[in-house]
């Protein structure tokens, strides 16, 4: 299975694109949230993944930088449907309220001939804490992180073997998480920015963490590989040699820090 980070920045970045990524298994891909826009279609284009073979999608939350992608995507496959060029049908995953809003703004942004699909070929799939799905014929368990700010969703994903990926969507690690986290082979998690530089970025204000703070949790619950992304552009040029630098003082597993449209091997 591979990895490709479509996106690694927070809301309100110009240097690169919001968070989002895409799990691929052969040519069936999954895609995990759709960054801010229609720079959605970039972003695959140049990752080399075709949307068509997006079928299965799993949005986080109903922030701005997660959800407005996916309404591109909704608008791309609804109307290459009715022109016969799309096949098969897609599953768009979430808790309850995104799910409400993605359906809500397409019937009220896009064309009738497109949303004549959804509940027939587009289908919404509401989601709940601890619940399991078969995806990319991996088990994967959805849970809800306990958000203070907006209700959100992680997932694991069993990738045989007794490995697995965990997702803790774009807030710190919350102790309701363990069993999911814990042992990890893959986690990806949030880091705003450098803790040298909290001062500066106050990242505990926004619900967020720094480059150590993650660190030390992927040290204490054993997780094999540590992908950090969610963070500040300030300093683009230089974040993967900074990131890595402090976080190796904390953590001594697998540290990666991707810029977009970086691919991993799992």
């Amino acid at each position: 299975m591979k990895l490709t980070m479509l996106g690694t920045g927070n809301a309100l970045v110009t240097e690169c694109y919001n968070t989002c990524f895409v799990l691929n298994e052969g040519k069936d891909c999954f895609l995990v949230d759709g960054g801010g826009g229609n720079a959605i279609l970039h972003q695959l284009k140049y990752a080399g993944v075709d949307w068509k073979n997006i079928h299965d999608i799993f949005v986080t939350h109903k922030h701005i930088d997660h959800l407005l992608g996916i309404i591109w995507l909704v608008r791309m496959i609804c109307q290459h449907m009715s022109q016969g060029k799309y096949d098969g049908d897609v599953n768009i995953y979430g808790h309850h309220e995104v799910i409400s809003i993605i359906m809500e703004l397409a019937n009220q942004l896009l064309q009738p001939k497109q949303t004549a699909f959804m509940g027939t070929r587009l289908h919404f799939r509401v989601v709940f804490d601890n619940e399991i799905k078969d995806i990319l014929g991996k088990q994967v368990t959805f849970f809800d992180i306990h958000s203070t700010k907006a209700k959100q969703f992680g997932f694991s994903m069993e990738l045989g073997n007794g490995e697995k990926l965990t997702c803790c969507g774009d807030e710190p690690y919350n102790e309701c998480e363990q069993k999911y986290v814990e042992g990890s082979t893959w986690l990806l998690h949030e880091a705003f920015c450098l803790y040298s530089q909290a001062d500066l970025f106050s990242p505990y204000e926004k619900h967020h963490s720094t480059v150590k703070d993650a660190c030390e949790l992927a040290e204490q619950l054993k997780v094999k590989n540590l992908l950090l992304y969610h963070t500040e552009d300030k300093n683009i040029k230089n974040r993967k040699e900074l990131y890595l630098a402090e976080g190796k003082k904390y953590y001594h597993g697998n540290l990666y820090v991707p810029n977009d449209l970086e691919s991993f091997i799992l």
